[in-house]
Parts: C-alpha cells; sequence; structure tokens
C-alpha cells in the first residue's frame, strides 16, 4: 500500500516542482526599463530651409531635374525647420569626410546620451553586466562599444555586442538579445545604445533613388538602461510584455528595397526603391500575424472573427483584412511608430485605421528631429511623455521597419506616470504646431517653372 501511494505521489510532487520551477524563470524573465536619454545636438547644427538648400546646391552632380525632385521630397517630407545635420555636412566638409569625423560623430552622441544616463539613474558604469551598441554604416576597429568601455572603464567580465547593418529596426533587435540575454544572466544591467553614422554616409552623386535618404535622414540617437532585477520594478518606467521580429530577406525583392551601393559614377550612398512599400506591407502583415494573438484581449479576436464570416466578400481570415476590421485599441492604448517618413506614418495609420490623436507622436518626432534611424522610436516615445499620455498600466504598441527587409515590433507596459520632459522639455508647448507646412512652398515654387527646363542651376546662396 505504502508503495501504490508513493508511486501515486511521485507525479504529483514532480508536477509540482515543474510549476515551481516555471514560476521562478518566470520571474527571472522580467525585462525592465529604468531609463532612457534620446541626443540633441547643439543648436548650430540645425538644417532650416535655407541651410537645406545650401547643401542641395554644394552637389554639382545634380541638374534642374534633381533640384526639382528634392524640392518635391523635402516639401513633402513631414520634416520642420528645426532638424540636426551631421557636424561634416554643415561645416561643407561632406566631400572629404574622415574616419576620425565618423568616431567624433559617434562619440559626441553616444557619451552625451550615457553621461545623462548614468546621472539620471545613479547606476555606475562598473554595474553595467550587458552592453548592446547598433550603428548600421559605421563599424571601426576597435569598436564602438570597446570604445564605451575604455571611456568609462567597465568591468572585464561585461558581456559586449556590436550590431551592424541592422538598418532603422535594429533598436529592437538590441532590445531582443538582451531580453534573452536576461534568461541567463540573473539580476542583471543592460545598456542599448542606438545611433547611425550619417556625415560620412552622405550621398554626393544625382540618383533620384539614393538622393532621398539626404532629405530625411538626420543626427540623432538614444541609450536606453534596462534591468531583470524585480526588486527595481519600483523604480522602473516600462517593462516588455512581448516583441515579435519578422525578416523578409529571403525575398530578393524586399532584399533590394533598402540597400547601400555605389551609383554609375563610384558614389556611395542608400537606395530606397519603390518596392520598399509594397516590402513594408508584407513584413508587417506577417508581423501581426503572430502579434495580435499576444496582443489583443480574446473578446476582440472573437468579435473579429464573426465580423469576417459575415464579410460576403471575405474567402479567408488573411491579416490584409484583419487590418481593416481587428479593433487594437482593445489591447493598446498609445502607437509608437518609427518615424521614417510621412509615407511610412500615413501607411501604418490606414492599415491599423488610427486617429491623428494615435499618429500625432510620429508626425512630430519626424517634424522636429527628422528620421534619425534605429534611434527614432525613442523620441516619439519622448513626445507621449513630455505631453503627459502614459499613464500606469497603459500599453504601448511600438512599431518598426528596416533594411533586410524586416519589421519589428513590440508591446510596453507602462509602470508608473510618466511626465518627463526629456528632449522634448524646451519646445513641447509649441506642438503640436498649427500648419505643417514646408517654407520650401514659399520659398523655392520657382524651381517648377516649365520656363526654366533647359536652365542649370549654378546659384550662390
Amino acid at each position: 500500500m505504502d508503495l501504490f501511494m508513493t508511486m501515486c505521489l511521485l507525479p504529483v510532487f514532480y508536477a509540482f516542482f515543474c510549476i515551481c520551477r516555471s514560476v521562478l524563470q518566470w520571474r527571472n524573465q522580467g525585462c525592465y526599463m529604468l531609463a532612457y536619454e534620446c541626443y540633441k545636438a547643439p543648436e548650430d547644427r540645425k538644417i532650416d530651409t535655407d541651410s537645406s538648400v545650401r547643401i542641395i546646391l554644394r552637389n554639382k552632380n545634380l541638374g534642374l531635374e534633381e533640384y526639382r525632385f528634392l524640392f518635391k521630397t523635402i516639401v513633402s517630407s513631414g520634416l520642420g525647420e528645426e532638424t540636426y545635420g551631421p557636424r561634416t555636412v554643415i561645416a561643407g566638409r561632406e566631400d572629404c569626410s574622415t574616419l576620425a569625423d565618423a568616431q567624433l560623430e559617434m562619440n559626441e552622441i553616444i557619451f552625451d546620451t550615457l553621461d545623462k544616463l548614468f546621472a539620471r539613474t545613479g547606476v555606475s558604469p562598473s554595474e553595467i553586466d550587458i552592453l548592446v551598441v547598433n550603428v548600421s554604416l559605421f563599424s571601426p576597429i576597435p569598436s564602438l562599444t570597446s570604445c564605451i568601455i575604455n571611456r568609462y572603464k567597465m568591468r572585464e567580465d561585461i558581456k559586449v555586442f556590436n550590431l551592424s547593418g541592422m538598418g532603422c529596426s535594429a533598436s529592437l533587435v538590441a532590445v531582443d538579445l538582451v531580453q534573452h540575454l536576461f534568461k541567463t544572466y540573473k539580476e542583471s544591467f543592460a545598456i542599448v545604445v542606438s545611433t547611425e553614422s550619417m556625415g560620412p554616409h552622405w550621398y554626393k552623386g544625382k540618383e533620384k533613388s539614393m538622393l532621398l535618404s539626404n532629405c530625411l535622414f538626420r543626427a540623432g540617437g538614444c541609450s536606453m538602461l534596462f534591468t531583470n532585477n524585480r526588486a527595481l520594478k519600483h523604480r522602473a518606467i516600462l517593462s516588455l510584455k512581448c516583441l515579435v521580429r519578422t525578416h523578409f530577406g529571403s525575398s530578393d525583392e524586399a532584399y533590394e528595397c533598402c540597400k547601400q551601393i555605389e551609383d554609375e559614377r563610384g558614389f556611395l550612398g542608400f537606395r530606397l526603391t519603390k518596392s520598399l512599400t509594397k516590402a513594408a506591407a508584407q513584413a508587417f502583415t506577417a508581423n501581426l500575424r503572430m502579434l495580435v494573438p499576444k496582443v489583443l484581449p480574446v473578446r476582440e479576436l472573437l468579435r473579429h472573427f464573426i465580423v469576417a464570416l459575415q464579410q460576403a466578400k471575405a474567402d479567408s481570415l488573411e491579416l490584409d483584412a484583419v487590418g481593416s476590421y481587428l479593433d487594437f485599441k482593445a489591447g493598446v492604448d498609445h502607437f509608437c511608430i518609427h518615424p521614417g517618413g510621412r509615407a511610412v506614418i500615413d501607411g501604418v495609420g490606414k492599415g491599423l485605421r488610427l486617429s491623428e490623436y494615435d499618429l500625432e507622436p510620429a508626425r512630430m518626432a519626424l517634424h522636429r528631429f527628422g528620421n534619425t534611424s534605429a534611434g527614432g522610436l525613442w523620441y516619439v516615445l519622448g513626445y507621449m511623455e513630455a505631453k503627459k499620455r502614459l499613464k500606469k498600466g497603459d500599453r504601448i504598441l511600438m512599431i518598426s521597419f528596416g533594411a533586410g527587409f524586416k519589421c519589428n515590433n513590440c508591446v510596453w507596459e507602462v509602470l508608473r506616470d510618466l511626465d518627463g520632459g526629456n528632449v522634448w522639455k524646451d519646445c513641447i508647448d509649441s506642438y503640436p504646431p498649427k500648419a505643417l507646412v514646408n517654407p520650401f512652398v514659399e520659398k523655392y515654387s520657382w524651381i517648377n517653372d516649365e520656363d526654366l527646363s533647359f536652365v542649370r542651376l549654378e546659384l550662390d546662396i
């Protein structure tokens, strides 16, 4: 009888042991953001309408057709008068940028944000266990992670990762890496630095698909501090709930739509093709297939299922239809969209049926700071915080796209009411502006005059 009881109890004890182990593992797999700091360049680095025109006209490879293309692009870009450019471009040295220039550009952004991050949190550089840096276009030797370790004299056993070539979506790739590392390294601190090297990669040729990057990309970046120590949860501002990564690199069309290449004359630049919109839509749809069940409540999924069945023309539950019927606001309170350009923001807004209120943070981040590549998401988050939109318990959906082609999305939960001014504190009261009309429209509309078709511009402004 005792033997029989023992045999019966063994599975019960084993099941209890497995449950306890799972609970303990779950408790140690949290990923909490303690703070973040975005970079704001000095005032002498601003690119307004006139300085932008001066930069464009310095490129003697351009003709009237290219000037008209740039005019239309800048007018419709969504960028304002106060974005920041690389130091070499502002100084007129985009044709002769050096390795030292590239290193200085990175040092300014990285050290400025890290100094503020350490001062704000009280965490010492010697306490950092994991360091991840993502810069797509600049990978020096020693690496940027080594540069940081040398500057702050970090520990010898720190785990470091230097990510390159990941594009505008690299920041969430770095966060995903940290989340996975936290499963192995308990009660740890991790830092993620997301920025981009713009100065040495300013395009000097005349290919239209490569000139786009000069119109949209601007200087910026962000440093973030994370921990999986539950004892510090009360100090955290955000908790990562889920993160889904989708990669369409197997598609030749998607792979080629965002690519760094040399043009016919050997000028290095970043090519953006017309296939970009299609690739983004496909990657976003595939990502949502995995993300939706993790984000939306069961009642909304059931409601959508019933509505979809009632659609006379709906033959399946493809997510192209899901975007039309699912109410993402049933599981998400705020939408943090990568400010890659007006078309990107409009496309996501249309696909998810978002209001102008939902799109405002991304539009304003693009207007004030431009497309800062991987750092862009955090300027959008900063806008929400500065506007005091983020309340305890709110959920934030972050949406990012990057070369490859990939779409990386995640959901954060706000752990306490946030109202910091951060990088927006000096200008938040003036946002949103009454109008987003670009001054190019008034100052340089003459460039579209057909009577000038035979003219090649040689202007000094």
